[in-house]
């Protein structure tokens, strides 16, 4: 925009701000006036931001403002008014415009105002102006807090943000053309920083108690100086090359000649070594042109090779929304006095003011008293000062504080975090996926400090680290983030620089897991207890009950006295690790009858942990000691699973694990010579370490291995050649045995498919029968043809177990019998239509003798004789005249009395939902599921998994749908467990997103019973068009999500005792004193199953109002703020855009 063009009334009052004669400015009577109208003019410029263009086309700061803060420091009105101004226009373009915009005309704007910006960071870039701004805030923290005003604090923190959004203005590589050790603007801008002292005064400011208000501002700036710097090249700084670092150079230098060399060799052997006046033409037989002649190649016959009939083809266009996310990671080195002051500076950093500065940083973020995505800056810190502090004189106590769980969970919980608002907020997923990347790198230095730590010679360092890996080595969301994230990677969301810290982040993490169970073999992590169903005609070992505990205790009472046997405390395990697990041993040891073994490991686990009387206190008796023991048989301990490490490589075994690998290796020619050793050893712990190597059957993959082996420069990549070679050599063995071997490489394979490939193919999964278990079957049914259901007489008969589907199938293709059809299992009850007279009278009976009763429908439903649906029942009642209303039908609820509201009663009072819609939707579900059943009766259709039992009722559906979702259960209650954790620790509740991240969890949360389950504890379901995903509510206290948790246990028994249940409900005469407990938990599970969460409609219309008050307040205060221009700086990975 031409200066020429600029507004009348704002040129008169840039006019009047004064004129720079020679290096000396001199200011016009009027010039704090005028400061403060360009403030005002700021304040209502337009879309286009047409007041700071021309602004920054007269180049006011440069020739007005910057001269006035040199030259005219001791006007504070008219210093802090420019302050002022200086801030504002300095403000990030992302800032001004909101985003990059999509419109040319705006993003002509855009691209403007960012080129005004740059000119102003370039005249920044003076010692005299850094050395101005310095001595005002060495003055200003000179101050006590009791001398300050509040005017000092604002000038602090306008002095801070002009500092930071001058460091923030990104570099124009077109316009400064500087190569590695060159000073570009950025350098000698972060050396006026250093030779005027600002720098020490931000370690001061860093490191002050006093000062920890600006812990924010103090590590957003920091962040902005070490901008395109990396930890190896500032810790390599003005030091002597080592030999081995000499010799790694050598090397890497040798594979990039030999590689040239290779190059070079193959283009000698394209072209003879003399010019051919006459190429020819020649005809390639077998190969069909677009008629039915072969193709006339007119080429020499060296190009040959490459011909293809893709050849003079246009490309095919990708569009915009499948093209691959493109890097944005930008690293250059800087001239050797800035890395050397630098470097400095992060070893002062590391020593006095890191741990300090991060802990203030963590306790703001956790007590939401940040902006948003500051959380952005202390990753990045944990990332960069963790990795400066590992290769230089690696200390742990100096990065004390973020190596710790808090660390590890934080990280974890913010980049499932970053996933869900990927895939929610499609328009700025690319700035969620670079947040994402940011935390994989802070959460990858972790794992990289933690390793460093295990090889140190300090014992107690040692000790640490184990304690550390022994944790993320058991939970299960430590243990499977890398192969969530990689299950889950996007090639046109997320870069390729992030799947290439996930794959060496991968392999370090297994590396650490191997070497941890080196000598074990095995692993204790948390087992997800999965609760399978029961079968008929198998006896499953169940529980012992309280009278088998009772009497085993009985037995081992007398021997308990004897001399116990010294505790072995030499466990590979650490000691503070073992408290579970000796809980564990010492149930085990009495129900295996080892008293004395048990009452030893009882009191040296007490020395062991002599705080908490878990295993009772130090002056105990020996008859307390025997209580003791009794009340830890009692215990139900948290279940644990010991598993092998192969078993967890299994899991990796998945072709959306192994297809992001492929990806990866597509770029081998780029990659580092640790990412290629990363993706190699990956793909052989899958094909030598579990012998699949048929799951790399597959022709993308094949077709890689080609590339490998006829590039040139194949002794470069000795390992990938060495492994593509193994592979190839297996398949081709292995297609003489299998004649369908060619064909599966057109498909990738999981598991069961390798399975079939090496084993042989079964239909449809079933299990192969052999000869004689046909024959045996044949005869079976000859001898049992006759009987009712000939397929439940022959199951249990049968030598080696089928299920029935397996058996009805078989007898199919036997042709013992013409259809499946005429086996169909035959549903008892469900023929019943019509009322004969002797039922009426007993309906009427039974309604007159429990019509007094809490629950009138409940005890005619258990004593009647010909079972039906309660649905039916109802409607039989009302036409008979008993009751006018169904709602006289309602259970009726006791009022709880207060203070006893425990276990299933407060988990139900969470929902605040009436009864009476509970049993209407009851009714309404059993109504539909009636009549859907009457027309399965009086139709024949083709039921190959008939499921054995009768389903009479709505409960016993109900029970066996949450019957096969304990694993998802499960996951509910430990996502309820970890929020409550969470709020009591941090203080402060908002709504917990719950991101399904297995395909179990994902199957079940479009499962409408488990949607029904979420409804019932509280969780608020996805809004339509804004949320994707189910919410744990905000108004939940800490104890209503542990008592919620706690009845899912609750759930869980009640669904595995439903099956028992039901059988007992159709038994004609059942005790009234046997079913009280089982109409009880059938009552309770209904509710949960079936209840709504729905508030009161007086309280939401009343909170309605008042969050419309209090948004109207905030609405007014951000305005205020705004008129401030103290305005929020977005997080550093969202404003660093490319080419810009």
């Amino acid at each position: 925009m031409d200066l020429f063009m600029m507004n009348c009334e704002l040129l008169a009052t840039c006019s009047a701000l004064g004129y720079l004669e020679g290096d000396i400015y001199h200011k016009e009577p009027d010039c704090l006036e005028s400061v403060k109208d360009l403030i005002r003019y700021l304040r209502h410029e337009d879309d286009t931001r047409d007041i700071r263009q021309q602004l920054g086309a007269g180049q006011i700061l440069q020739n007005d403002l910057l001269p006035i803060i040199t030259q005219h420091t001791q006007d504070k009105p008219l210093f802090d008014a420019c302050i002022r101004l200086m801030v504002n226009l300095t403000q990030p373009a992302l800032l001004c415009f909101g985003k990059v915009p999509d419109d040319p005309a705006f993003r002509h704007h855009f691209l403007q105002v960012t080129s005004y910006l740059q000119a102003y960071k370039e005249a920044f870039a003076d010692e005299k102006i850094f050395t101005v701004l310095s001595e005002t805030l060495y003055n200003l923290l000179q101050l006590d807090w009791e001398q300050r005003a509040e005017e000092d604090n604002l000038l602090i923190e306008r002095i801070l943000l002009l500092v930071r959004n001058v460091l923030h203005v990104p570099a124009d590589p077109y316009e400064e053309k500087n190569v590695d050790d060159d000073a570009s603007i950025h350098d000698k801008l972060l050396w006026a920083i250093h030779m005027s002292g600002l720098d020490d005064l931000l370690k001061f400011l860093a490191c002050a108690q006093s000062e920890q208000q600006w812990s924010f501002h103090i590590l957003e700036i920091i962040s902005l100086m070490f901008r395109d710097q990396t930890s190896e090249l500032l810790v390599n700084a003005g030091q002597m090359r080592s030999a081995q670092e000499k010799q790694k150079d050598m090397q890497e230098l040798e594979l990039l000649r030999q590689k040239e060399l290779a190059e070079k060799r193959s283009r000698t052997l394209l072209r003879g070594a003399r010019h051919s006046r006459f190429r020819g033409s020649y005809v390639i037989q077998g190969l069909k042109a677009i008629g039915e002649k072969d193709v006339i190649f007119h080429q020499g016959l060296h190009n040959f090779k490459n011909y293809s009939h893709d050849v003079g083809k246009p490309t095919r266009r990708v569009p915009k929304r499948k093209q691959m996310a493109q890097d944005s990671e930008n690293q250059r080195r800087s001239a050797l006095n800035v890395r050397l002051f630098l470097r400095e500076f992060c070893i002062d950093f590391l020593e006095n003011c890191y741990n300090r500065l991060m802990y203030l940083v963590k306790e703001g973020l956790i007590r939401e008293r940040a902006q948003q995505h500051d959380e952005t800056y202390y990753l990045w810190a944990i990332t960069f000062f963790m990795a400066f502090n590992r290769h230089q004189n690696f200390r742990p106590d100096v990065v004390s504080e973020t190596i710790s769980n808090r660390t590890f969970h934080f990280i974890e919980k913010n980049i499932t975090n970053y996933y869900e608002m990927m895939l929610t907020d499609r328009k700025d997923a690319t700035s969620w996926s670079r947040r994402m990347h940011l935390a994989l790198k802070a959460y990858q230095e972790l794992l990289l400090t933690v390793n460093e730590m295990d090889r140190s010679k300090d014992v107690n360092i040692q000790h640490s680290s184990n304690v550390i890996k022994s944790n993320i080595f058991y939970l299960m969301e430590f243990r499977e983030i890398f192969l969530t994230l990689l299950r889950k990677y996007d090639e046109r969301m997320q870069p390729r620089s992030f799947l290439r810290d996930l794959v060496e982040s991968t392999h370090l993490f297994l590396k650490m897991l191997e070497r941890f169970c080196k000598g074990r073999n095995s692993l204790v992590v948390q087992k997800k207890r999965v609760k399978r169903r029961k079968h008929s005609q198998k006896t499953l070992q169940t529980e012992p009950t309280p009278e088998d505990l009772e009497q085993t205790w009985q037995i081992l009472s007398e021997s308990l006295t004897q001399s116990a046997v010294p505790f072995d405390a030499t466990s590979e395990t650490p000691v503070d690790e073992q408290r579970t697990e000796a809980l564990g041993r010492i149930q085990d040891c009495i129900m295996s009858c080892a008293g004395p073994e048990a009452l030893s490991l009882l009191r040296a686990a007490r020395a062991v942990w002599p705080e908490g009387d878990t295993f009772g206190s130090v002056e105990v008796e020996p008859e307390e000691e025997l209580e003791l023991l009794k009340q830890i048989l009692f215990t139900k301990l948290p279940s644990k699973l010991t598993v092998h490490i192969l078993l967890y490589l299994i899991l990796f075994a998945n072709p959306s694990v192994v297809r992001p690998y492929i990806i990866l290796l597509r770029s081998y020619s780029q990659n580092s010579v640790h990412t290629n050793h990363c993706i190699t050893r990956m793909l052989h712990r899958l094909a030598v370490d579990l012998k699949m190597e048929a799951l790399l059957y597959q022709l993308s993959i094949f077709s890689m291995f080609n590339k490998i082996l006829e590039d040139p420069a194949v002794a470069v990549y000795q390992e990938l050649v060495t492994f593509a070679k193994y592979v190839l050599n297996r398949f081709f063995v292995f297609a003489t045995k299998n004649n369908k071997a060619f064909v599966e490489l057109l498909f990738w394979k999981n598991v069961g498919a390798v399975r079939e490939m090496t084993e042989g193919y079964n239909k449809d999964g079933l299990k192969r029968w052999t000869p004689e278990e046909e024959e045996q079957l044949q005869r079976l049914y000859e001898e049992y043809k006759d009987s009712g259901d000939i397929v439940e007489t022959i199951l249990p008969l049968l030598s080696i177990s089928h299920t029935r589907r397996e058996v009805v199938s078989h007898m199919v293709s036997m042709g013992l019998v013409d259809s499946v059809k005429d086996l169909k299992k035959e549903r008892k009850g469900t023929r019943i239509v019509l009322w004969t007279e002797e039922q009426e009278d007993e309906l009427q009976v039974l309604f007159e003798e429990f019509r007094d009763s809490d629950d009138v429908l409940g005890n005619i439903l258990k004593r009647i004789t010909a079972k039906r649906s309660r649905a039916r029942i109802v409607d039989k009642i009302l036409s008979m005249g008993l009751v006018s209303d169904r709602r006289d039908l309602y259970k009726k609820r006791k009022p709880s009395a207060p203070g006893r509201s425990s276990g299933m009663v407060q988990f139900f009072d969470l929902t605040g939902e009436p009864r009476e819609k509970e049993l209407e939707i009851e009714e309404e579900e059993e109504d539909k599921s009636d009549q859907d059943e009457d027309e399965q009766d009086y139709e024949e259709l083709v039921d190959n998994s008939a499921k054995e039992g009768q389903k009479s009722m709505s409960r016993d559906n109900s029970l066996k749908k949450i019957h096969s979702l304990s694993g998802p259960v499960l996951w509910l209650q430990n996502s309820l467990n970890r929020t409550a954790d969470d709020r009591e620790e941090d203080g402060v509740s908002h709504p917990v997103a719950l991101v399904p991240l297995t395909e179990e969890n994902e199957d079940a949360m479009e499962n409408k019973a488990f949607q029904k389950l979420l409804r019932a504890v509280g969780i608020r379901a996805p809004t339509d068009g804004q949320e994707s995903f189910w919410r744990i509510s905000s108004s939940l206290s800490v104890h209503q999500l542990r008592s919620v948790a706690a009845s899912l246990d609750m759930v869980e028994e009640t669904a595995a005792e439903g099956d028992s249940e039901g059988n007992q409900e159709n038994s004609l005469t059942v005790e009234m004193e046997d079913n009280d407990n089982q109409e009880m938990r059938a009552q309770a599970l209904r509710a949960l199953l079936l209840s709504r969460q729905r508030k009161c409609a007086s309280s939401k219309s009343k909170e309605e109002k008042i969050s419309k008050k209090r948004r109207r307040v905030l609405d007014d205060d951000d305005d205020d703020d705004q008129r401030e221009l103290l305005l929020p700086l977005p997080s550093i990975d969202v404003v660093q855009q490319d080419g810009l």
